[in-house]
């Protein structure tokens, strides 16, 4: 049963792959329907025996490779953080794919569109199940991939072209740092097993790695470049460029993305590896820091988008900076209720957003729509759900999941800098989070229409197959965070047992019970502050925005809407140097330098020269042919004697001897 949780998405891929054509359009829905809601169906019942019942499960298929110390196992680890993300990947995955049935329909590519979907989920859930770190790079691997081939499902437009490779090539920086990682575990632990490297850690916390010429605690390099390949997933400031640009793929690839596979990524492994990342201080530090400045940093520019995609994108991006920087003040429980929560309600916006644009002919601009409340009133209510879910309305998902993140943080900064960093810029992004959300709301649905007649006609309610997950995902929204809060962050919960780590005397939320109300109360002022601005200012001051824009704020709008310059800075400076640095070193010293001399090119030439130089050998004089044999034996035994008594490297004398005939090219001129 375990098993079919995993495969069971890669069955349907592999159905719909090499038989989809065969089974047709309806055969071809049904199959990839009825192995997700099957693939659902199995992770709600190991949730039930693994979280609920304490029974964790491990699964050992077969030896995978076995080279030295390197003994890799296919096996499965079904622990609490595991079957949590299960119940979000397989739930939103459904719910996604119905969705697709309706809203893909005319595409003469939904076939194909639906595999991508059963394989998206597929590695996905390799990720969470993995017990080691290889198999946990395989499914980080295959999200990628999943992801660059939804992200360009319309191939034939050049912007998806541009955005896929955007998404991919970013990812592969963040990749190179989870690889490094990697390989440092491996360096220091000989085992990339998770259950052998945490049992480890407090042994050989002191170690040390060289890297670079440089001496670092072992611990502290490796969960650093842990980190990065967090930057790179779940698109955090740095390597956050990819995240707004993947809004050119069909939405319910953006709802998937956003909401349960793709960014989530990056914050499972920060808490898969909590055991190794509790122990250096340093890297929890650059942890907080860099998801408080990704939280302020995505909220202020979600501000002036005027894409409606973009500004649910970039409000995943500020949520997933919550999440980070929570798992650097070793409050891992909320940071990953908070992921299962947004899972709900960005998934929630997603859709209803896809609604809206294929509702209005593909529209994406806010500034063409407005005058929605009347024709999409289902639509209306549900991203009202979402969006007041996500400023964290009290008692929605987003309230009890956000605020104690922030609690945590003001608890925690009477003794660390950087919790007072942390929840300085999260209430900040708070306020930010709600002036958009509803900015959204007014210039969608409360403004006068702005669009054109034929639009306006020919708008239409959310079918069935639209309808319903809205409808699912709006429960979701106003009741999972109350019936779960208790479970994963009431006060001496043990639900996550020891799937989740923290240092002793790390956990403050005794304290929070004690925190004075009007500071709990604190990010809910500012989010109801940030809402009624939001309505204030665009229904009382709209005709003032434009001179705010452009002659008062005009600096800091620009500053806003360029992305703090942040892609202006990257194009000019970091982009050209590795271009420069790939086209001289890469390209002309190794591709065309080294590889022709040694590759098939290189091979010919050499041995053309030294068969030249042979003939000249055959003279036919006796006296030659023995002064080549005595100088053989010579050279031979000369060359036994320097291997055995290690005075030179064999590597480097045939590297020498692979030169000669480029060195005797130069000497001849």
């Amino acid at each position: 049963m375990y098993l079919l949780v995993v495969f069971l998405p890669f069955l349907s891929f592999f159905l719909l792959s090499l038989g989809g054509r065969f089974f047709g359009k309806s055969g071809s829905i049904g199959i990839a329907i009825s192995c997700m809601v099957l693939t659902v169906l199995c992770a709600f019942v190991s949730f039930y025996e693994v979280a609920l019942c304490r029974s964790v499960c491990s699964i050992k298929l077969f030896e995978w490779m076995n080279l030295g110390y390197l003994n890799l196992d296919w096996g499965f680890l079904f622990d609490s953080l595991t079957v949590t993300m299960l119940i979000v990947v397989t739930f939103i995955s459904c719910l996604v794919h119905i969705y697709s049935i309706n809203y893909m329909g005319s595409d003469p590519h939904l076939i194909r569109f639906i595999s991508y979907l059963s394989l998206f989920t597929f590695f996905m859930l390799m990720l969470v199940t993995a017990d080691n770190l290889f198999q946990l790079f395989l499914g980080w691997e295959g999200v990628g991939l999943a992801s660059y081939l939804l992200i360009n499902f319309w191939f034939t437009r050049t912007q998806a072209n541009k955005s896929a490779l955007k998404a991919i090539i970013l990812n592969r920086v963040g990749d190179f740092g989870l690889a490094l990682g990697i390989f440092g575990v491996f360096l220091i632990y000989t085992s990339l097993d998770f259950s052998t490297i945490f049992s480890l850690v407090p042994l050989l916390n002191s170690s040390e790695i060289t890297f670079l010429s440089l001496t670092f605690n072992s611990t502290t390099l490796i969960s650093i470049l842990l980190f990065v390949g967090t930057v790179g997933k779940s698109a955090q400031l740095g390597l956050h460029m990819w995240l707004p640009d993947a809004m050119e793929g069909p939405t319910p690839v953006s709802a998937l993305i956003h909401a349960a596979t793709m960014v989530t990524a990056g914050v499972f492994i920060l808490l898969r590896m909590s055991p190794l990342i509790s122990y250096s201080a340093t890297a929890l530090v650059m942890i907080t820091v860099v998801g408080a400045l990704t939280a302020i940093f995505a909220a202020t520019v979600g501000v002036v988008q005027n894409d409606l995609k973009r500004v649910i994108a970039y409000s995943t991006c500020s949520q997933l900076g919550y999440m980070v920087f929570s798992a650097g003040l070793l409050n891992y429980n909320a940071s990953l209720f908070h992921l299962g929560t947004h899972a709900f309600f960005k998934a929630l916006l997603f859709l209803s957003a896809g609604v809206i644009i294929h509702a209005i002919s593909e529209e994406q601009d806010m500034r063409r729509m407005g005058g929605l409340l009347k024709l999409l009133p289902y639509t209306y209510v549900v991203i009202i759900i979402g969006s007041l879910a996500l400023i964290g309305f009290p008692f929605l998902a987003g309230f009890y999941s956000k605020d104690v993140i922030l609690e945590y943080a003001f608890t925690k900064s009477f003794y660390q800098w950087d919790a007072e960093f942390a929840y300085f810029l999260g209430s900040v992004a708070a306020f930010f989070t709600a002036f958009y959300s509803f900015r959204l709301i007014m210039l969608t649905f409360i403004f006068k229409t702005n669009s054109t007649v034929n639009k306006i006609l020919n708008i239409e309610e959310a079918p069935f197959f639209l309808a319903l997950p809205l409808f699912i995902l709006s429960i979701c929204s106003l009741f999972v965070g109350f019936l779960l809060k208790d479970a994963f962050v009431g006060l001496g919960t043990d639900f996550f047992n020891n799937s989740l780590f923290s240092l002793p005397l790390n956990n403050l939320y005794l304290e929070i019970e004690f925190i004075p109300t009007f500071i709990k109360l604190i990010p809910v002022f500012l989010s109801l502050f940030g809402a009624f601005f939001s309505i204030y200012a665009y229904t009382y001051l709209n005709i003032y925005l434009y001179s705010l824009k452009f002659i008062h704020l005009k600096t800091f709008y620009y500053f806003l809407i360029k992305k703090w310059y942040f892609d202006i800075m990257v194009n000019s400076f970091i982009v050209p140097a590795f271009l420069k640095f790939a086209y001289n070193y890469s390209f002309k010293l190794f591709d065309r330098g080294v590889l022709e001399v040694i590759g098939p090119y290189g091979l010919s030439r050499f041995f053309d020269f030294y068969s030249n130089k042979a003939k000249n050998l055959q003279s036919g004089f006796v006296y030659h042919y023995a002064f080549l044999i005595v100088l053989g034996l010579v050279a031979f035994f000369s060359l036994y004697l320097l291997l055995n008594f290690n005075f030179v490297d064999y590597l480097i004398l045939f590297i020498l001897f692979m030169y000669l005939p480029v060195l005797s090219k130069y000497l001849n001129k």
